[in-house]
């Protein structure tokens, strides 16, 4: 699948959907995108392989790809097969294309959505990405994939365009269920750590101090070691990532958990955290400001 001779749909043109597609773009393929904010047109002016269009169903006409890059798997679902009196693109999709769905969605929903396009000659694959902005622009984001293996083995070229770990984990849906999982742990980890150093703050002890004994030992994790310093201690709460989207991902793992009538207590209560500092610190908060949340907080 020569990047000369492939064209390629891409849905969802928001924080980081930009710089994947545009890294798709240096790569050589060529884009027809939409999302529902047109003002992103403008930041592909320069690109001549690239066409802003009116419709999801402009952008997929003669796709060898099609590219999802949404907020959920309600989107998505409506996407595909229409809601609301509107008909989906899943009828629309050339016969033998793939459909990559590079969101964090629902697990479940990606493997009936696999059977459903399946039977339409569309081939399915989930591919979500963990990185954040900055490695989206850099090309370096890790990418997990799930999928039949000639799937992956035919689309890894492109994947790594995008990424530098690319790891196939299972069938279709089992990358969303990994990733969901993946961003449950995270966000425990953060939550834990903000909890831990607001108490070492009360006793007075040096908060900085504390991280890098915590790095040192077994408390060590990815928020004490790249957000604690960069955007935790500082007041900074600005990574890039949002505490909205934190909480949707923590509620897509409990909700996967669940279903595999799994216990999950802990999961439970990082719902119900974020939900509730995503509330008392309003729209656009980051989710390195839970720090700022759990300071707030009185006993």
């Amino acid at each position: 699948m020569k990047p000369a001779d492939t064209k390629i749909a891409f849905v969802g043109l928001g924080l980081m959907g930009v710089p994947m597609a545009k890294n798709l773009l240096k790569a050589g393929y060529a884009l027809a995108g939409f999302d529902l904010n047109k003002d992103v047109a403008a930041k592909f002016a320069d690109d001549k392989r690239f066409q802003f269009v009116s419709s999801p169903e402009q952008a997929i006409q003669d796709a060898d790809i099609t590219i999802l890059m949404l907020p959920d798997s309600t989107i998505i679902d409506s996407l595909l097969w229409g809601s609301a009196g509107q008909s989906g693109i899943a009828e629309k999709l050339p016969k033998n294309s793939y459909l990559i769905d590079m969101s964090s969605s629902s697990p479940t929903s990606s493997k009936e959505n696999n059977k459903k396009l399946a039977q339409l000659g569309v081939k399915f694959v989930d591919a979500p990405v963990s990185g954040g902005v900055k490695k989206a622009i850099d090309g370096s984001l890790s990418i997990i994939v799930g999928g039949q293996k000639t799937h992956f083995e035919e689309l890894s070229p492109l994947l790594g365009c995008m990424g530098k770990s690319i790891v196939q984990v299972g069938d279709a849906g089992a990358a969303h269920a990994v990733k969901a999982l993946n961003n449950y742990v995270s966000a425990a980890g953060l939550i834990a750590v903000s909890e831990a150093l607001n108490a070492a703050a009360e006793f007075g002890l040096d908060t900085h101090v504390v991280n890098t004994v915590f790095n040192a030992s077994t408390g060590r994790n990815n928020t004490t070691e790249n957000k604690v310093e960069n955007f935790m201690l500082n007041d900074a709460f600005n990574s890039g990532f949002s505490l909205t989207l934190m909480s949707k991902d923590v509620q897509i793992a409990l909700k996967f958990i669940q279903d595999m009538n799994c216990y999950a207590d802990l999961a439970q209560q990082c719902v119900a955290t974020a939900k509730e500092a995503d509330q008392k610190l309003g729209k656009g908060a980051d989710h390195t400001a839970m720090y700022d949340y759990v300071r707030s907080q009185k006993r």
